[in-house]
């Protein structure tokens, strides 16, 4: 019989110990995820009121009626819309006890004045805007920031290039407009058809920077489902459409698909209303345009994609760019291409490591747009 109720009470301590692991598990997810509960933060900020007030009235030269601010603007970023309309009610009568206690503000400094009480009311305000934004759009400001990192770090990762076979060289730069950390150009690669095959999209949304950047997520994850999973001809056109389904006000973007076979150094080039790409053909020393035909994503449905074929030699060079690299607003597109190949042939006897990122900072490194560079080098 003891050695049942032995049993009996580690069994039941082991399942305390599971639930209590449990619900601490779940308590640090709903607190990371912003789910939990804000009492905590209510309970610290709500005592911090009546010390301010305390402080106020006994040591008013170290101790400013406009200290309410503070627990105020941590209110707004820390608390839900009710619990801060409790904080500012708590916050109004600390404000009253000081009126009161230290007498109207005519008889001396250190007192509580209407624009005191104008700056207080002015931050409360904000931060139940703050409060209100943050409630609606389900993100707490402590996971706000790693959000966009996160973000920001998987657009990154969508743009890496596969590794290629010995005898190829490949890199890309991105640079988004204005030093932001989001860009509206993209790049989205795959090896394909048992690896033999490179498949490169390169994709300009329309906008540049932040205002472009959720589109360019939301159309680089799609692109890269599709990418590999259709045939290399009918990728456009499902990207087509799916730009067309968003229904967007400014839904219209460029690209330029790349398939190249690794093994000959045939591709083919199919493009959206993509700038051209540009050869450089190692017997001739020459550059020279490459573009297929077709109208801009998002802009009908139905669009046709009529490809441009060509060959990539033992020492060629492939580029393709967005138009931020090229375009400026005096200047134009050809001149634009005619001083980035002028700026490339100075890599064709250094060797080309690190030349994408070196390029950007040569033809446009303060120019205002988002520019991408993407370069595959076949070895001599």
């Amino acid at each position: 019989m003891a050695g049942a109720r032995v049993e009996t009470l580690m069994a039941r301590m082991r399942m305390l110990s599971h639930r209590a692991r449990t619900a601490l598990r779940k308590s640090a997810v709903d607190y990371f995820r912003g789910d939990a509960s804000d009492w905590l933060a209510f309970a610290g900020l709500l005592v911090t009121i009546p010390a301010i007030a305390c402080g106020t009235i006994m040591l008013p030269v170290w101790f400013s009626p406009s200290a309410l601010v503070l627990p105020i603007v941590a209110g707004g970023l820390l608390l839900r819309p009710a619990s801060l309309l409790a904080l500012y009610a708590a916050s109004a009568a600390a404000l009253i006890v000081e009126a009161l206690v230290l007498g109207p503000y005519t008889l001396g400094p250190a007192r509580v004045t209407p624009g005191t009480v104008l700056v207080v009311a002015a931050c409360g305000f904000f931060g139940l805007v703050i409060a209100q934004f943050r409630s609606r759009v389900g993100v707490p400001w402590r996971r706000g920031g790693t959000m966009l990192f996160d973000l920001r770090e998987r657009i990154r990762v969508q743009s890496k290039l596969p590794a290629l076979p010995r005898g190829w060289h490949r890199e890309m730069a991105l640079r988004p407009a204005g030093g932001q950390s989001f860009s509206g150009d993209f790049v989205v690669a795959a090896r394909t058809n048992g690896g033999r095959t490179l498949e490169v999209v390169l994709t300009d949304v329309s906008g540049k920077g932040m205002e472009a950047g959720s589109r360019a997520l939301l159309l680089s994850g799609a692109f890269g489902g599709l990418l590999g999973a259709l045939p290399p001809h009918g990728f456009l056109p499902a990207a087509n459409g799916y730009l067309l389904r968003q229904d967007w006000d400014e839904g219209f973007a460029t690209s330029i698909h790349l398939v190249l076979d690794l093994e000959t150094g045939d591709y083919e080039l199919l493009s959206a209303g993509h700038l051209p790409a540009l050869q450089l053909s190692a017997g001739t020393g020459r550059w020279q345009e490459k573009s297929g035909e077709g109208p801009l994503l998002g802009v009908y449905d139905g669009a046709e994609f009529e490809p441009a074929r060509g060959n990539l030699r033992r020492g060629d060079v492939l580029m393709l760019f967005t138009d931020g690299l090229v375009e400026t607003a005096d200047r134009d597109i050809s001149e634009g291409i005619d001083r980035l190949t002028g700026e490339a042939d100075r890599y064709v006897a250094a060797g080309w490591d690190g030349a994408a990122w070196h390029l950007i900072e040569k033809v446009a490194k303060d120019v205002n747009d988002d520019r991408a560079l993407l370069l595959i080098r076949r070895s001599p």
